[in-house]
């Protein structure tokens, strides 16, 4: 009876252990780079003012935790985050098409949830028109307030 009852722990510590490796081999993902057919898709929201405002309003709120209010991947949540979030006025991200961006919202890779049964396409692209704001000098034109 006595070895049974070591055997339970012990099992269970190997059995952390294991997943413990393995979840951190699963964080040190590879680049996450969205397919061609995903990046050739043009985003048919044109930004305005009311569109801007209202993704800026979902971005704080369902973003901005990971991601930091100003897209720079520091918001309050990031540190506890592997892979960090990321950095929304980056040059990388400047380089992806908005299909890219449209995509990666709506399939979301761990830590970062999928979005594409939260929010509707047209949020989603409103969203990517919003992200694009955040890495250039504020203006009227570009800038939700």
């Amino acid at each position: 009876m006595k070895t049974k009852a070591l055997k339970l722990p012990a099992l269970l510590i190997v059995f952390l252990a294991i997943f413990t490796t393995m979840a951190a081999k699963a964080q040190t993902k590879a680049p996450w780079v969205a397919p061609a057919a995903a990046q050739a898709v043009a985003n048919p929201v044109t930004p305005d003012a009311g569109t801007l405002k209202a993704a800026k309003a979902l971005y704080i709120t369902n973003c901005a935790p990971c991601h930091g209010e100003k897209g720079k991947g520091d918001g309050p949540a990031a540190a506890a985050l592997n892979p960090k979030p990321a950095d929304h006025t980056s040059a990388a991200l400047k380089n992806e098409t908005d299909g890219s961006l449209f995509w990666k919202i709506s399939e979301g890779r761990s830590p970062m949830p999928t979005y594409k049964n939260v929010f509707t396409p047209a949020q989603r692209w409103e969203l990517v028109n919003y992200i694009r704001t955040l890495a250039k000098p504020a203006s009227k034109n570009t800038q939700a307030r």
